[in-house]
């Protein structure tokens, strides 16, 4: 099967359960260890972000995550059922006044780690593409 996918509540702790779904797709897809490591951080972020920001850790809303197997590439698709937000005008990670801050690193970190990074539906759905080759 070329497509997997989960879907769990806004809780933080299901964190592990996204974790383990990666594993699980590092078997099924013969993933190596580099591409493994990145799809790791930058999905349980992508979907941390979905948890936080998108559905406000609502327990009653869903955070989808799905992985598809194409030739050469796998895409992890994480949607939540939030707001969305403008990913166009996000304030840059690397600026001076931003290297302190706590937070709004998440995309910028998961622009570093995917090969492609799309955000469909209002910011609500975002796709990582990750190849294999």
């Amino acid at each position: 099967m070329k497509h997997i996918s989960i879907e769990i509540p806004s809780l933080v702790e299901n964190i592990r359960i996204v974790e383990s779904f990666i594993d699980n797709a590092k078997e099924k897809y013969h993933l190596t260890d580099d591409v493994y490591g990145n799809i790791m951080i930058a999905v349980v972020e992508s979907v941390n972000n979905a948890i936080l920001h998108g559905n406000k850790t609502d327990k009653t809303k869903n955070v989808r995550l799905s992985a598809n197997l194409l030739e050469g590439q796998v895409i992890f698709s994480i949607t939540d059922e939030g707001p969305g937000f403008d990913h166009k005008n996000l304030p840059d990670p690397t600026a001076p006044e931003n290297l302190e801050k706590v937070g709004g690193r998440g995309i910028f970190i998961m622009k570093n780690l995917a090969d492609e990074i799309q955000f469909k539906d209002e910011g609500r759905t975002v796709e990582l593409t990750f190849y294999l080759d």
